[in-house]
This record gives C-alpha cells, structure tokens and sequence, in this order.
C-alpha cells in the first residue's frame, strides 16, 4: 500500500482527495494536514510514502515544507499541488527537489497515476500539466543558460540523448519506451544514468535541462 499524507488549507479540498485516492486498492490516506508544520511533523512520527502539499498555506507554506521535508526525511516523496500561473514557486520547488507537480482541477485518474509514479520513484510529468509548466518555464530561458545546458549535456551518448529529449516532452517510462522501441525497464535505466551523470535530482530537472538545450524543439 503507498501511505499518501495530504496537505490543504481547506477541508473540502483534502475530503476531495481523500476520497479518491481511497478508492483505488493499492493507497492508504494515512493523515492529512491542514499546513506545512503539520505536514512535517506527521511525515516524521509516522510512515508517510507520499506527501501531497498545497502551496499556499498558513503557518508554514507548501515549498517550505518541501525543503524541511527533504532535509528531515528524504524517504518521503513530496508531489506539489500547484497552477500553471506559478512559475516562481515551481523553480523553487524543483530546486527543493519535488518529484512533480500537480494541478488541482486535474482528472482523479491524473491524481492516482502522480500518487503511483512518486511511490515508484519517478518524477510525475504527465503530457498535458506538467509539460505546460515545464513549456512555460523553459520559454524564459536566456542564451548563457540554453549554453550551459548543452555543455552539461555533452556528457550525454546519442541513446541518453534520445530518452532525455522524451522526457522533456513529459512522456512516463512505458510511453517512452514504446516511441523508440525499448522496454520500460530499460529506459528506467536509462533515466537513472541520466540523472546521474547530470547531477539531477529527479525527472522534472532532467527534462527542464533538456528544454533549456533545446531537444525536441
């Protein structure tokens, strides 16, 4: 079972979430919170897989709490909830180490697969959300930093190349491999070898860097 904290401001929306990822047979709510404070000290008295944060909050704010919990138990994986519109705390939250974002008007099926791939150890970079953001943060991008990008990439072989220029169109491991006729635990070990040797601590950064070169552009 992936034992899944939620953490919102508001009530309705945590019953919201709560009530559907207690549908699927493989999650468990095991707490919710109502802020970035609450969140941490759950996540360190108790088993936590998953957290989910709201960026705004009182007391202590969603990116906040990302960090501290980063810092304090690194096990946790922590899935922002997050608008197109947050294009700063995005960066932040990447830099803090995320393992994705989510949107709060997304589908409940998104929901349950973000919750997965975050157990699962992948960053969730759906086709549709999460390759917005990663559109829209690439596009304010300067020549020393698309420059920078490409010589971190030249560490990269044509094959690495290839796979990371997938991710950076937000496709997951199965739909990856299946664009270049791989098996899904191929391409896993191909990201994780990526991830490696560009020093990058989740998926999201893989992918950010990959725009920023300019693959798949």
């Amino acid at each position: 079972m992936i034992r899944v904290l939620v953490t919102d401001d508001e009530p309705l929306i945590r019953a919201g979430i709560r009530m559907i990822l207690s549908s699927a047979d493989d999650m468990d709510v095991v707490a919710e919170a109502a802020n970035g404070r609450e969140a941490v000290d759950i996540a360190r008295s108790q088993r936590v897989d998953v957290a989910l944060l709201d960026i705004q909050m009182p007391v202590m704010d969603g990116l906040t709490a990302l960090a501290e919990l980063r810092r304090s138990v690194p096990d946790v994986r922590v899935l922002i909830l997050t608008t197109f519109g947050e294009r700063h705390n995005v960066l932040r939250a990447l830099g803090s180490g995320s393992a994705g974002f989510l949107l709060k008007d997304s589908a409940p099926a998104e929901l349950m697969r973000a919750v997965r791939a975050a157990a699962a150890g992948d960053a969730y970079l759906s086709p549709g959300a999460t390759r917005h953001v990663v559109d829209s943060l690439a596009s304010g991008g300067t020549a020393d930093r698309a420059e920078r990008a490409r010589r971190r990439l030249e560490k990269l072989t044509a094959r690495e190349r290839e796979v990371l220029t997938l991710l950076g169109e937000g496709l997951s491991n199965a739909d990856a491999g299946r664009r270049i006729h791989m098996s899904e635990a191929t391409v896993k070990t191909y990201v994780s070898r990526i991830l490696a040797k560009l020093e990058c601590e989740n998926r999201v950064q893989a992918a950010l860097l990959a725009r920023d070169a300019g693959l798949g552009t």
